[in-house]
């Protein structure tokens, strides 16, 4: 039998959630109204299921939007962003070629 005094019967539970913050969540940009026309980049991380989730990606959505082009780009260095990577100026113009980008994290 255990001992009550030793171990109390009641407990106190706290959430491990935060406050929620009083701004709502927006991107950096403004959606795009359609992907026909566009150019959509497709950036794989280096981790191994990466680029399949991206073909998958690119084969539906290039039979839903026909006029769709893509643009791949592979990152330099596994899992560090592009950006503090030797990669960084072909990052920077291939983001600028594109209207919008999917990245996938490829585990």
């Amino acid at each position: 039998m255990l001992d009550s005094t030793k171990h109390p019967a009641d407990y106190e539970v706290m959430s491990p959630w935060a406050d929620a913050d009083p701004v709502p969540a927006r991107g950096i940009t403004p959606r795009l109204d359609s992907l026909e026309g566009k150019t959509l980049g497709l950036f794989a991380n280096g981790k191994r299921a990466a680029v399949p989730m991206l073909q998958a990606l690119e084969r539906e959505l290039k039979a839903k939007f026909p006029t769709l082009k893509t643009s791949w780009y592979k990152c330099s260095v596994f899992n560090t962003p592009e950006v503090l990577t030797f990669g960084r100026e072909k990052f920077e113009a291939w983001v600028l070629g594109v209207d919008a980008v999917a990245l996938t994290v490829g585990d």
